[in-house]
């Protein structure tokens, strides 16, 4: 007893003749587009500048996409560079300035704004204890000189002799 399997394939698939000519209408138009490439480079007038202007052209592409690669690269190593310097920073413990360097730093920080009166104000640091001295314009920069001076990393207080304009100078307690 002979049992004969035969091969059903009941998803075949035939083609149509409509796919049939985008496939015909594809390659046409690929071919036509190869063609006029050739007739155009390979003019016997014009075709030796028209390749050399090409390959100017394709290679200056070239050269700008490897500069502002190159470019991105060397921006985004620096943003990394400073983060970790940053992070690294800021977990450092706070180290005990000398007095003449924290006035410094002081100054360089509250001076950095230009509403600050500097030529007003004096500012000086005995063992993380800075005091300021002075004329300001106004009540609202009293307390924001005297909080940004407590943010300062190595400032153990801040005693202030600000005053404004027309008003008696606070007492040294």
């Amino acid at each position: 007893m002979t049992i004969q399997l035969t091969r059903q394939m009941p998803f075949v698939r035939r083609r149509s003749p409509l796919r049939d000519r985008m496939h015909f209408a594809g390659a046409f138009t690929a071919g036509l587009a190869a063609g006029g490439a050739a007739l155009f480079f390979l003019d016997s007038v014009s075709g030796r500048r028209r390749r050399r202007h090409s390959t100017d052209r394709a290679a200056g592409s070239a050269r700008r996409t490897w500069r502002k690669t190159a470019r991105a690269g060397r921006r985004a190593r620096a943003a990394t560079v400073g983060t970790a310097k940053r992070v690294r920073h800021r977990s450092e413990s706070p180290r005990d300035l000398d007095d003449v360097t924290l006035t410094r730093k002081v100054e360089s920080e509250l001076f950095r704004d230009p509403s600050v009166p500097k030529g007003q104000i004096s500012i000086n640091a005995q063992r993380g204890v800075v005091q300021l001295r002075g004329e300001v314009p106004t009540i609202g920069m009293v307390t924001e000189l005297i909080e940004r001076t407590r943010r300062i990393q190595g400032v153990r207080d801040v005693e202030s002799l600000l005053h404004l304009h027309g008003v008696e100078a606070p007492m040294h307690q």
